[in-house]
Parts: structure tokens; sequence; C-alpha cells
């Protein structure tokens, strides 16, 4: 039933709406009144925001972060575009410009809702990587470090999302110690490994998984779904039943966590009498494209 409903177009519209909200409520309401900064460019547009207004007294009467953040966005939404998908990138667009206007239109409190600094760090971490768990759920991101790691992903597949994420943000807490002090850069450090944490538990499609798939059709529909549908590769060869002493087809398909949710209904319609296993437990190299 869940699938069936985050499958509808508009349904999984909202729900990357839903968090993009979520996200830009754990910034806005645990981790800025705490005085820390997020990761990736939304970070770089907060340290920008207090070197602003902070140090050079411009007042532009709401929080300028959020724009910011949008701005330094552009130059790698032409990358996904051009060099990604253009569906990749027009979700990951949407996401950002919810956030921008939800990191704007939401009021940071005056008072901070939690004194205790480890509190809102951990949090805060934990309402936004929810949020940003949602946004990936639907195939787009919430731009800047997620696109150039996917990116470059394509162009050197021994990089990842997560190693060009944690290069850009190591970078930009170094800097946040030098600009601030060193309990602003360890307490941002945790919000960030709680985020990412919740993350990797809500974000299913870079988990990969074997799928085998023994079935009596002949025919090549469900060879086709995966790799036209679920553009994944597929091995088959034939096979013989020991207790019915019939010849079967065995299908081994490497997946994400996601697809095989796709692949169960698929196969429910193609062939309901299949048989499905399905291995976690496994680490795959070599020619493996990772999900966006």
């Amino acid at each position: 039933m869940l699938y069936n409903t985050v499958q509808h177009r508009w349904t999984r519209i909202l729900l990357a709406v839903a968090g993009s909200f979520i996200y830009s409520v754990g910034i806005n309401y645990f981790v800025t009144p705490a005085g820390l900064y997020s990761g990736g460019f939304l970070g770089a547009g907060q340290i920008i925001r207090t070197l602003l207004t902070t140090h050079l007294g411009i007042d532009f009467g709401f929080d300028i972060a959020g724009v910011i953040y949008f701005a330094l966005n552009i130059p790698v939404y032409l990358l996904a575009f051009r060099s990604i998908s253009r569906r990749f990138g027009l979700k990951s667009l949407l996401c950002t410009v919810c956030n921008t206007l939800f990191l704007s239109i939401l009021v940071p409190p005056a008072e901070p809702i939690l004194y205790d600094v480890l509190a809102a760090s951990i949090l805060g971490g934990i309402i936004a990587g929810a949020g940003i768990g949602l946004m990936l759920y639907d195939g787009g991101s919430s731009g800047g470090t997620d696109i150039l790691g996917v990116y470059l992903l394509k162009k050197f597949p021994g990089v990842s999302v997560g190693k060009a994420n944690m290069a850009f943000n190591v970078t930009l807490y170094a800097i946040c110690l030098l600009l601030f002090n060193v309990q602003v850069a360890i307490y941002s450090i945790i919000y960030a490994v709680f985020s990412a944490l919740i993350v990797d538990r809500l974000h299913q499609q870079n988990i990969a998984v074997m799928a085998w798939v023994f079935t009596k059709k002949t025919d090549a529909e469900l060879r086709e779904y995966v790799t036209q549908e679920l553009r994944r590769g597929v091995t088959y060869w034939d096979a013989t039943g020991a207790y019915s002493d019939s010849e079967t087809n065995v299908l081994c398909i490497c997946l994400s966590k996601y697809e095989l949710e796709e692949l169960r209904h698929a196969l429910h319609r193609i062939d309901p009498t299949a048989f499905l296993v399905v291995d976690e437990g496994v680490r795959i190299h070599g020619n493996y494209h990772k999900a966006v």
C-alpha cells in the first residue's frame, strides 16, 4: 500500500516538499538558534550570512542564508541538467526552491528552543536528516554537494557522493574553526554526523542487494522490464527444478533496495507464481551504476 501511494507522481512531489519543510524546521529552529552551521552549500551560505550581518553590519530584514544557498546552487544545476539527467535536475531544483522558500519564511526563534547546544545539534541533525532522506527518497536531492557528488561518481567510479560531501564539509568546518571557535565547529560536526546517520537510514537508493528470480515464464517480458524500466543488467540461464523436474528460468539482478520494491511489484504483475530470493549482505565492485 505504501509503495503504491508513493509511486503516484503528485504524492511523491508532496513528499519532496514535506521533506524540504522538515529540513528547514531542523535548521531554523534548532541549528541556527544554537549558533551552529549546516554542512554543504547551506553551511557556506550561513557563513557568508554571518560575515555580512555581523562583520559588515548589513541588515537584510530576513535570514539571507537561504537565498545565498540558492545562488550558490545555480552553477551546479546547469551541471545536473547537462551531465546527469533532466529528471534528477528538475527534482533537485524543486527541492532547492522549497528549501530556499521555507528557510526564508520560517523565522528562527529569538530564544533557542533548547539551551543545551549538544541537544540542539543532535535533535537538529535528526530532524534535518529526516527531511533530506525524504527528498532523496523522491529521487531528487538538496542540491550543492549532492549534485557534485553524483557528477563525480559518473566521471570517476571510485568517488562517492558521501566522499564528496565529506571533503566539502571538512573544508567548511575548518573555516568555521578559523572564523569562530572550537565549540561552534565541534557541535556543528555533531549535527552533521547525526544528520548523515538519519539520511542513511532513510535513503535506500544506494543500498545494493542481489535478487534471484525463479520463474517458469520463457518470454522476455521480465528481462525487458529490468533492462528498460529499471535500467539494470540481468544475467539469466535455464535450470531444472529438482522437486518437480521441470524447466525453470533463473534471473540474477543487482539493484538497490528502492528498486527492489519496484521489481517485487512488477514480478507480481508479470508472474505471480515466480519465486524471489533477496541477498542483502552483498558488496558490489566494478561496473555497477549507483542509483541517483
